[in-house]
């Protein structure tokens, strides 16, 4: 079975650079992230991370520390950014995108590239479920951003420790393995 390409939250309320959940290095990841869709099509899917109509438990404290975000998911902030508006997406209320939905697509036993922002909440959090889940996972390292440079660093190495079931790699090595 094909890899299956999830790119992580590439959203405009994570690239604008005025928003408080900003990624500063988010630009840095469009070029990369286009690669890997021409090079794992049509096996891709875009995730997106959308508030719940009604936070509960502890995403309510959560939410009262950044009321900003309490949006609809067809709002402006939630959408895919320019380059990638329009393609199908997977939403979710949580920080991690694997369930249920991404599990049919990868299938059991499968393999799930990562890519997208934040390395050190999203990607990480759906990288060591997917883990748990007995799915291999590659972490594209250059196709990523942390909220900044030090935390994608960080994500990186802790998940690193996760190996061999998960894989830091690079864009090049994702499109070597793919010829």
């Amino acid at each position: 079975m094909a890899p299956v390409l999830a790119l992580i939250d590439l959203q405009r309320i994570f690239a604008d650079p005025d928003s408080g959940w900003a990624a500063p290095d988010f630009q840095r990841v469009v070029k990369p992230a286009k690669r890997l869709i021409e090079i794992l099509s049509p096996q891709v899917i875009f995730t997106r991370f959308v508030a719940p109509e009604k936070p509960v438990g502890s995403w309510a404290t959560y939410y009262e520390l950044y009321p900003f975000a309490l949006q609809p998911p067809d709002a402006d902030d939630y959408q895919l950014v320019d380059e990638f508006n329009g393609a199908p997406t997977l939403d979710k209320t949580t920080f991690g995108a694997w369930g249920p939905e991404l599990a049919e697509r990868v299938g059991t036993g499968g393999h799930l590239v990562l890519a997208g922002v934040t390395t050190d909440c999203c990607v990480l959090t759906t990288a060591l479920a997917a883990v748990d889940a007995g799915v291999y996972v590659q972490v594209v390292e250059d196709a990523c951003a942390g909220a900044d440079e030090a935390s994608h660093r960080n994500a990186i190495d802790i998940m690193r420790l996760y190996s061999p079931m998960l894989e830091i790699v690079t864009v090049d090595q994702i499109r070597a393995l793919n010829q």
